[in-house]
C-alpha cells in the first residue's frame, strides 16, 4: 500500500519526537565490589553497600574537589559514587542543603526539556541531585550528575529534608573534602562534627546522652584497634579492643542481629549470656555470604571490654547492623579513602 509523502513525514517525525524523548542510561550498570575503594574507582563507577531506611537518618557529602559523593546511614558510609559538577561559569555551590522536592522523571525547563532522571533538589534556582553524564571531570550546569543505577537506589532510600553537604578544598575541613567511613556530619544539621580521641590509657567512653534514643549501628577498624557505636547517626561510645587471632578475618563484611534477639536490662548484665547471634549481609562481592552465621570462634577473636559491652548490649535489638573495615578511620589517618560495610574485628 503506498502512503503520500506527507504520511511518511509524519512517521519520521514522530520517530524522531521519540527519539529525543528516550532517557539516557549514564555509569555501570552495576555496584562495584564493596572492597573497592572510592580513590580507585573510574568515572561512572559506584558501590552501593545495601541500605535499611531503618537503620536511621541518612546524609549524603559530595567531595567537588574528589568529584564522589558519600552516602551515610546513621553514621556509617553505606554508599560512594563518582559524580560530574559544574564546570567553569556554572560551579556547584557549597554549603549545607536539604533535599526539597524529588521528581522521579524530572525534565529541565531551562535546557529544552533535557531528561534529569531522579532528581532530588537542592536549591529552587535549578541545583540537584539527579542521573546525568560522569566524564570524569566537572561538566554540568551546577548539578552533581550521578550514574543512573546509583541515583535510581538514592532516590529510593533517601528522604524529603535529607541533608546534603557539598564541600570543596580550601573553603571546608578536611574531613568534608576527603570523607571516610565514619560520617564527618552531624545528619540533622550538616555541621561537621569533632569528637575528641581516647586520651592515653583509657580504654573505653561512653556518652548516651549525646543520642538519647534512635537505632544503633557498629563500626569496627582492625588498623585502629577501635569499636564505634553510633545512635540515630551520632557517635555515643567507642572503645580499644584487641584482636587473639594470628591471621583475623580480612576483607570487607556486613553483618546483622538477628531475629528473636531478645536485649537485657540494662544495670543487670551477664554479658557472656547476652550475646547476638549475626547473620551476614550479601554485600556486592560477597553475595554468597548472605544468611550466614558469623561463627563464634571469629567473634571470639576480638576482645572488648566487658563494661563496656555493659553498656552496649541493653541497646542492641534485631537489624543492629554491625561494620568492620581494614582501613584506618580515626582523623588523624583518614587520608587515605575507606571502604566501609564490613563486619570484622579491628585492631588497636
Amino acid at each position: 500500500m503506498r502512503r503520500s509523502a506527507g504520511v511518511w513525514l509524519g512517521l519520521l517525525l514522530c520517530i524522531a519526537v521519540q527519539a529525543s524523548a528516550a532517557v539516557p542510561f549514564w555509569g555501570a550498570k552495576q555496584s562495584s565490589p564493596i572492597d573497592t575503594s572510592p580513590a580507585t574507582l573510574k568515572p561512572g563507577e559506584w558501590v552501593w553497600g545495601g541500605d535499611d531506611k531503618n537503620a536511621g537518618p541518612m546524609a549524603v557529602v559530595v567531595s567537588l574537589t574528589e568529584q564522589r559523593a558519600y552516602v551515610y546511614r546513621n553514621g556509617i558510609l553505606m554508599a560512594w559514587t563518582t559524580v560530574s559538577t559544574g564546570k567553569a561559569g556554572h560551579e556547584t555551590p557549597t554549603g549545607v542543603f536539604t533535599i526539597l522536592q524529588k521528581d522521579k522523571d524530572h525534565r529541565s525547563s531551562i535546557y529544552n526539556s533535557a531528561p534529569m532522571p531522579y532528581q532530588q533538589r537542592l536549591t529552587w534556582d535549578g541545583v540537584a541531585l539527579h542521573a546525568g553524564g560522569l566524564p570524569g571531570y566537572p561538566e554540568s550546569h551546577g548539578c552533581v550528575h550521578l550514574p543512573s543505577a546509583f541515583a535510581e537506589k538514592l532516590f529510593g532510600a533517601s528522604n524529603m529534608g535529607m541533608t546534603v553537604v557539598v564541600a570543596e578544598e580550601g573553603s571546608a575541613p578536611v574531613s568534608l573534602v576527603h570523607p571516610g567511613a565514619l560520617s564527618p556530619i552531624d545528619p540533622t544539621t550538616g555541621k561537621d562534627v569533632d569528637i575528641p580521641l581516647l586520651e592515653d590509657g583509657r580504654a573505653w567512653r561512653w556518652e548516651p546522652g549525646r543520642a538519647p534514643e534512635g537505632p544503633l549501628s557498629i563500626v569496627l577498624s582492625r588498623s585502629d584497634r577501635i569499636l564505634f557505636v553510633y545512635r540515630n547517626g551520632t557517635e555515643v561510645g567507642r572503645t580499644r579492643i584487641t584482636l587473639n587471632s594470628p591471621t583475623p578475618r580480612t576483607g570487607t563484611h556486613a553483618y546483622i542481629v538477628a531475629a528473636g534477639y531478645v536485649p537485657p536490662v540494662a544495670g543487670n548484665v551477664d554479658v557472656a549470656a547476652s550475646m547476638p547471634s549475626w547473620i551476614a549481609i550479601g554485600v556486592p562481592g560477597r553475595e554468597d555470604e548472605a544468611g550466614a552465621a558469623l561463627p563464634a570462634d571469629e567473634v571470639n577473636q576480638v576482645v572488648i571490654p566487658d563494661a563496656f559491652k555493659a553498656q552496649v548490649l541493653p541497646l542492641v535489638q534485631p537489624g543492629t547492623v554491625l561494620v568492620a573495615t581494614d582501613a584506618h578511620v580515626l582523623p588523624q589517618t583518614t587520608g587515605v579513602h575507606v571502604q566501609v560495610i564490613d563486619s570484622d574485628p579491628p585492631e588497636r
